[in-house]
C-alpha cells in the first residue's frame, strides 16, 4: 500500500478563523467559524455566510436554504 499521493496523502495546511458577528439568518450575536477566507458558518443556526467588506465587515447568507455544498480540492496535480 502506498501513501503520499492524492489530496489527503500529503500534509494539509488548514487555518481556521473564528470571528464574532450578528447572523443575518437567526438574528443572534454569535460566533462564526471558517476554513475558507470569505465563507463562514454560524455555530448558532448552522447558516453559511459570506463575509463582505465594504467600509465595514458584514455577513450575508451565502447560499439559498437547502442548497447542496460540495468541497473540492484544487492545487498541484503532481
Amino acid at each position: 500500500m502506498s501513501f503520499g499521493t492524492g489530496p489527503f496523502g500529503k500534509s494539509i495546511n488548514i487555518a481556521a478563523q473564528v470571528v464574532n458577528g450578528v447572523c443575518p439568518t437567526c438574528k443572534h450575536e454569535g460566533i462564526f467559524v471558517s476554513l475558507s477566507p470569505h465563507f463562514f458558518r454560524c455555530i448558532t443556526c448552522g447558516s453559511d455566510l459570506e463575509q463582505k467588506i465594504n467600509g465595514k465587515i458584514s455577513y450575508m447568507q451565502a447560499f439559498p436554504p437547502g442548497a447542496d455544498i460540495k468541497m473540492e480540492v484544487h492545487g498541484d496535480k503532481t
